[in-house]
């Protein structure tokens, strides 16, 4: 069978609640990106999953409504807010038309690690326009796109700064420029549900394109309990972290 988030779902939050630094830290550096204070602000978690972002937002003081196309995610979202409850609501909908989102209602759309998983990253950009208040944001994480192509993995290398007989692994790039649908091999790895891979230069210039204005990036090295959970990530950035703002 080919796995989806649907498929992967139990299997999903049942990591996550037992401990993931990798999306531990996805979390925290999109929380870096706003204020401590949320209260009374009404934000759109696109792709929320099993609601990690949105009971962070909440939390805040945040009024969130987490947004996800997998029903079996959603409902694993309301089993957490129902065993600790932050205010958080959760609906079924498509990232890519945000339906059930009405115009202009939200003062913040946050895309934690779900961009890369819209089919059409136009139609969502659209979405994510029509919901937002004029001079609202979008907040998002992505997977580094030059770090995490169809086809990257981990080989040894040796480099001239190296001793001669020196071996270490290192990231290889893969497949940059293929841009499309993928699936991971690892029958343990997130993405064998699958991810759509682009360029950096489509994702920003997809956002121009929008309309929107660029405010922040940031490429944040991995924490300590990242480097100790997965030591080969020391030194690359897994994930891209940007602010933008819709005008008018």
């Amino acid at each position: 069978m080919t796995d989806t988030w649907d498929t992967i779902a139990d299997w999903y939050a049942e990591r996550l609640r037992k401990g993931s630094a990798m999306h531990e830290f996805a979390r925290d550096i999109l929380l870096e990106q706003m204020p401590d204070d949320l209260t009374g602000l009404r934000i759109v978690d696109l792709g929320c999953g099993e609601g990690i972002v949105a009971r962070a937002l909440a939390l805040r003081g945040a009024g969130v409504r987490g947004v996800d196309l997998s029903p079996r995610m959603i409902a694993h979202a309301w089993i957490a807010e129902a065993e600790h409850p932050t205010g958080a609501v959760y609906t079924v909908d498509d990232g890519c038309s945000l339906a059930t989102i009405g115009d202009g209602t939200a003062d913040c759309v946050t895309a934690g690690l779900s961009l890369n998983n819209v089919v059409d990253l136009k139609a969502a950009l659209a979405a994510v326009e029509r919901v937002l208040l004029p001079g609202g944001r979008l907040v998002f994480t992505i997977p580094h796109p030059c770090f995490e192509a169809p086809g990257a993995g981990w080989a040894p290398e040796t480099v001239d700064d190296d001793p001669p007989d020196s071996r270490r692994r290192r990231r290889t790039v893969g497949d940059y420029l293929s841009e499309g649908f993928w699936r991971s091999g690892n029958p343990e790895g997130f993405r064998r549900a699958g991810n759509q891979h682009r360029t950096l230069s489509t994702y920003l210039g997809a956002l121009l394109d929008q309309g929107f204005a660029l405010e922040a990036i940031a490429e944040p090295a991995p924490p300590e309990p990242l480097r100790a959970e997965q030591p080969l990530r020391e030194g690359l950035p897994p994930f891209l972290a940007a602010t933008v703002r819709r005008e008018g």
